[in-house]
């Protein structure tokens, strides 16, 4: 297993990382968007989003002030589906 695979599954380990990935599968969000989902404080939000981003889990677009936040599912697909096919296990996009 690569370094970036250990680094995803560690991201995908807490639940609150799990949620944020949810909602960044429907829109892409800035941190007090994404805040607004959760009993906790924006920099705790903050740390768990630079913990999804240094997996290359979500990438980040500056605009102004705003940092906006985007799940790139294809990573996790890509890692999964490699990881996954030493035990003949095929992971397909739908």
């Amino acid at each position: 297993m690569d370094d970036r695979c250990c680094l995803i599954f560690h991201a995908l380990s807490d639940k609150s990382r799990v949620k944020i990935l949810q909602l960044l599968k429907k829109n892409e969000s800035c941190v007090n968007d994404i805040c607004k989902h959760f009993d906790m404080t924006q920099p705790s939000i903050s740390h768990h989003l630079d913990i999804l981003k240094r997996a290359g889990l979500v990438v980040t677009d500056k605009r102004g002030r705003e940092v906006f936040y985007k799940f790139k599912k294809e990573v996790l697909i890509e890692c999964c589906g490699k990881e996954f096919s030493v035990f003949d296990i095929s992971v397909k996009e739908k």
